[in-house]
């Protein structure tokens, strides 16, 4: 299925957007690792270079290259270098994200601007970049890592800057399905029922007492790895929750996914 299928991934060196790459480079994929760190930061583990062996030593090959999104010159650099070197571009997932969840009036024009430039701008346009080479590629899928659009007010009242742009990136995948689908190119979008253990729940949201509360990167990459074997023409335009989407398949038992076998797990947000 992923066989020699070039799957370009934005913040791939760990987290989410790693265990997605090793669940598609098992199965004999091509990973684009398009992230910045070149150098380890202790706190978060793991560099561009370390995810590509990894991909490598799981069965798959692959290209590291540093990119911040936030930058055109490095996105196009990034989708030069792996059509050169893979042929082409199959799959984008755009995981790349950042998080602050302050109220309105702590929230500087700085953090403002950071969210939207790596979860807007630069989930729009690295789609913007890779859609000449997914009109040429077998069975192509954009996939964004963000949630449903839930517009329950509680979701906007505590942090509305980050709730906008993850909401933004919805709406991306949603109108890029729309835009995209005469080209049978799918854009959905794929968000966790709980909350995942990444470096960002521990360092930013809840530290180990939420990371015992949460569920493994695999849940995720499982959920993806479904998403992504569906015919493009045919599965687009969803805003996906990974349990909905492995029940789909008959898999309900998800306890293997809990980081403590049988702890209560924590919702994500917005759902």
């Amino acid at each position: 299925m992923f066989n020699n299928k070039t799957v370009l991934i934005t913040g791939a060196s760990r987290g989410i957007g790693k265990a997605i790459g090793l669940k598609l480079a098992a199965e004999g994929a091509n990973i684009v690792i398009a992230s910045k760190s070149v150098e380890e930061n202790p706190k978060l583990g793991g560099t561009i270079f370390s995810a590509a062996a990894e991909m490598e030593a799981a069965g798959g090959k692959a290209l590291a290259v540093q990119c911040d999104i936030r930058f055109e010159d490095q996105i196009q650099n990034v989708v030069e270098q792996a059509a050169e070197k893979f042929g082409g571009i199959d799959i984008l997932i755009n995981n790349a994200s950042a998080i602050n969840l302050t109220p309105t009036e702590q929230t500087e024009p700085k953090r403002f601007d950071l969210m939207y430039d790596i979860n807007v701008r630069g989930t729009f346009m690295m789609s913007r970049a890779c859609i000449p080479y997914l009109k040429k590629g077998t069975n192509a899928h954009i996939l964004n890592l963000s949630p449903p659009i839930n517009m329950d007010l509680k979701w906007f009242a505590h942090h509305l800057a980050y709730t906008i742009s993850k909401y933004d990136m919805s709406m991306i995948a949603l109108g890029l399905s729309a835009e995209l689908k005469k080209y049978n190119i799918a854009a959905n979008a794929l968000w966790p029922r709980t909350t995942i253990a990444t470096a960002a729940v521990q360092n930013l949201l809840g530290g180990d007492t939420l990371m015992n509360m949460s569920r493994t990167v695999d849940i995720i990459a499982d959920a993806a790895y479904i998403i992504l074997s569906k015919s493009s023409a045919a599965c687009t335009g969803n805003t996906f929750i990974d349990e909905d989407v492995l029940a789909s398949e008959g898999i309900t038992d998800l306890s293997k996914y809990s980081v403590v076998p049988g702890a209560n797990l924590y919702n994500d947000l917005f759902v």
